[in-house]
């Protein structure tokens, strides 16, 4: 258990917001079941997903500060108390993903679950310099009672194993989760998979950070390994998710999402998205 927020600097409230796009990344959206115990909670443009473990609520990311009345009010709509929210498991702690923490922390008095690496940011609202983002984000409200997942560790809340894989490149503290959701009786295996691309601010070369090179390139295979019937991604549209949800005959019908190579796919793009980031820099390098 780590102690946190005890180090936001100064500058946190009176960082911009920059480019990001809140009210297309927030734009309306009816929470729905995805499959079994799995459900979509959040806005629009940025994923959110609420697992019922049949002894709590496990929460998956809380986006936007802006978003956290939304997921809150979806919760709500499905159903469930936020209060019986035990659990909020994040991806990686940027703005766009672990900006309403704090406040569905507050409201639930959920315990946050991370990384090591994910942990500091959070601790520090998003102000982490090695994050190759750093300067290029906004702060956002610092989290605290966070509990640190080691490196595949497989964590137990009621009927639900989830387990945590480090996926570090797009952040150093991002990490992907792993669970399997049943209907009747077919179990599918979900996977959470963290953003994968090469982002930077302005002044940041990937080609500077050989060490960080390599494990993204380790966090690229770990991806590609997953157990991955279902694949979601921290922003929809990077796996596809609307697309494959336009394609349901019903709201039951699950055969669209199911993809036992997207997992693959989805980091074999990312693998030749970085290739083509680092030959971009060594490139101006010469």
């Amino acid at each position: 258990m780590l102690a946190l927020g005890l180090f936001l600097p100064i500058a946190h409230a009176a960082q911009p917001w920059g480019d990001i796009p809140h009210s297309q990344w927030n734009a309306p959206q009816k929470p729905f079941r995805i499959y079994g115990n799995t459900w979509y909670v959040g806005p629009h443009g940025l994923t959110s997903l609420l697992v019922d473990t049949g002894h709590g609520l496990a929460l998956f990311d809380g986006d936007l500060p802006e978003s956290a009345p939304v997921i809150e009010a979806h919760i709500r709509e499905l159903g469930f108390h936020v209060r019986d929210v035990k659990w909020i498991l994040n991806s990686h702690p940027h703005a766009d993903h672990a900006g309403g923490i704090a406040a569905l922390q507050a409201a639930s008095g959920a315990q946050v679950l991370t990384s090591t690496a994910g942990a500091r940011e959070l601790a520090l609202g998003g102000a982490d310099r090695s994050d190759p983002q750093f300067g290029a984000m906004p702060y956002y409200p610092p989290v605290q009672r966070v509990r640190v997942v080691r490196d595949g560790e497989t964590v137990q809340l009621g009927d639900a194993a989830i387990t945590a894989h480090y996926t570090p490149g797009h952040t150093a503290g991002s990490t992907s989760w792993t669970w399997t959701s049943c209907a009747g009786q077919r179990c599918l295996r979900i996977a959470y998979a963290d953003s994968l691309s090469a982002i930077s601010a302005p002044d940041y070369r990937f080609t500077d950070h050989p060490a960080y090179i390599a494990g993204f390139r380790q966090a690229l295979a770990t991806v590609a390994a997953l157990p991955c019937d279902i694949l979601l991604t921290p922003h929809p549209d990077a796996s596809g998710f609307w697309e494959k949800i336009a394609r349901r005959k019903s709201p039951a019908d699950v055969t669209p999402l199911v993809d036992t190579q997207a997992c693959r796919d989805y980091a074999a793009e990312a693998e030749n998205n970085l290739d083509a980031r680092l030959a971009k820099e060594r490139s101006k390098a010469r």
